[in-house]
C-alpha cells in the first residue's frame, strides 16, 4: 500500500509500548533488578526471550485473561525455567514499572504538532485501562482516546481489538492511519486486515514480516513532521524536520 493517494485521516492510531514509550529500555531496567534479587543477573537476555514467548502465547488463549494476570503467569513460567522462585509481590512490581515507564524524547512534542495538525490520536495498545494510565498521563493531553485489550477482551494481532477500535472512533479500516513499532502484533495485523499502516522502526532488530510492507518507515516518531508535509497534510508546510 501507499499513502501517496490516501485522504488526510481524521484519526490516527498508535501502538502505545515501543512507538510512544520506552518499553525496551523499561523491561531491560526491571529484568537487570529482578534478576539481581534472584541471583542471576547473567540471564537477562535469556529471561526477555523466554517472558516475551510466554506473554504472547498467554495472549492468544481462547479465554481472555487481564494483561495483569497474563503478565503474572509469564513471569511465573520464565522465572520456573531459569530455576529461580516466583513472588506475588514479582507480577505487582512489573505492572507497576509499566505505568512508570517514560515517553521517548521526540513523543509528546511531536504528538502537540500533530493535534495543531487537525489529527485526533487514540492509542490502541495491548493492556489493562489501570495499567496503561500512568504512560498516557505522561502524554500532556494530547490523546484522545485510548483503547485497551481489556475493553476490547482481545489482543493484537487478533483482529477483534482493531475491529472494536475503529467501530469506537466511527472510521472505516481505509479511514484510519495506524502507527506502531512492533512487526509481529500490529503489522500483522494491518498485513492481515488490510489497514494503512506506518512502522517506527527504532533500531530494535525487530523485523517486518518477509510478505509485508508498510506505507512508510520512520526511525522515530517525529520523522512524521516531513511525511506529512510531503503528502500535503499539514497547515504549516514549511515544517519538514
Amino acid at each position: 500500500m501507499s499513502l501517496q493517494h490516501f485522504a488526510k485521516p481524521q484519526w490516527l492510531t498508535f501502538d502505545c509500548y515501543g512507538t510512544l514509550i520506552q518499553w525496551d529500555e523499561g523491561l531491560l531496567e526491571y529484568v537487570r533488578q529482578l534478576l539481581r534479587q534472584k541471583g542471576i543477573a547473567h540471564r537477562e537476555a535469556d529471561f526477555i526471550r523466554v517472558y516475551d514467548n510466554y506473554e504472547h502465547d498467554l495472549e492468544q488463549q481462547s479465554a481472555y485473561m487481564s494483561f495483569r494476570q497474563v503478565s503474572a503467569q509469564a513471569l511465573r513460567r520464565t522465572l520456573a525455567d531459569l530455576d529461580a522462585s516466583y513472588e506475588p509481590d514479582d507480577g505487582e512490581a512489573f505492572v507497576a514499572r509499566i505505568g512508570r515507564m517514560p515517553p521517548f524524547p521526540e513523543v509528546v512534542e511531536t504528538l502537540g504538532w500533530l493535534k495543531q495538525q487537525g489529527f485526533k490520536l487514540c492509542i490502541v495498545s495491548n493492556t489493562d485501562d489501570d495499567i496503561i494510565a500512568g504512560n498516557v498521563a505522561q502524554l500532556a493531553g494530547h490523546v484522545d482516546r485510548v483503547i485497551t485489550a481489556q475493553q476490547a477482551q482481545a489482543y493484537k494481532p487478533d483482529p477483534r481489538l482493531f475491529d472494536f477500535a475503529h467501530a469506537s472512533l466511527g472510521v472505516q479500516r481505509s479511514q484510519v492511519l495506524h502507527i506502531c513499532a512492533s512487526p509481529h502484533l500490529d503489522l500483522v495485523a494491518a498485513r492481515d486486515m488490510g489497514f494503512h499502516c506506518i512502522w517506527i522502526d527504532r533500531g530494535t532488530q525487530r523485523v517486518a514480516p518477509a510478505d509485508y510492507q508498510p506505507d512508510a518507515v520512520l526511525p522515530r516518531l517525529d520523522g512524521l513532521r516531513q511525511l506529512f508535509a510531503s503528502l500535503g497534510w499539514t497547515r504549516d508546510q514549511g515544517v519538514t524536520q
